[in-house]
């Protein structure tokens, strides 16, 4: 089921606002979403760079996406405040046993459901019609939010992935 971003993030956010997104290696369980989502929002409320206040906003999207979002209009996010949040990531890795960190893993929605296939098994899903041009691809690398709200959730075919697309239609 497709989440409404619009209804989910901060409307009083520049649409520059810098945007990080963390994906787990498996879905979270209800109970583990709550604490997740208890934790960093309790972390945006308190994010400081530099000793001022960062607005900042943290969620937890499809029970497998950690989003970390900061507006620099007041407080830009430096080195050590960014750090900060990296350690509030590894110590949810920590506590649920999780990676967060693995970019190797792609995530898709099919049939309304997150799916994950390792990049190395993209050739394969989409020979075999796991995936195809129009399957929505959440799209980790954006980084603002309004990148968030209209490339995230994208179809293969509109995303970097397209190039892989294009190498298995000549193949076949």
């Amino acid at each position: 089921m497709l989440q409404d971003l619009s209804t989910i993030l901060p409307t009083h956010f520049a649409d520059a606002a810098r945007v990080w997104i963390y994906q787990s290696n498996r879905p979270f369980t209800d109970v583990e979403t709550a604490a997740i989502t208890t934790e960093v929002k309790a972390f945006a409320q308190n994010w400081l760079s530099h000793g001022a206040p960062v607005k900042a906003f943290g969620t937890v999207l499809y029970n497998q996406f950690i989003v970390l979002m900061a507006d620099e209009t007041q407080t830009s996010v430096g080195g050590c405040s960014t750090d900060s949040s990296v350690r509030l990531i590894k110590a949810i890795e920590q506590q649920l046993g999780v990676d967060l960190f693995n970019r190797q893993l792609l995530a898709f929605m099919i049939d309304g459901a997150i799916q994950l296939i390792p990049l190395a098994q993209l050739n394969e899903a989409l020979q075999n019609g796991t995936v195809h041009a129009d399957t929505l691809y959440c799209n980790n690398t954006v980084l603002t939010k309004k990148e968030l709200e209209q490339q995230w959730l994208v179809p293969v075919k509109d995303s970097w992935l397209k190039a892989r697309i294009n190498l298995v239609t000549q193949i076949t």
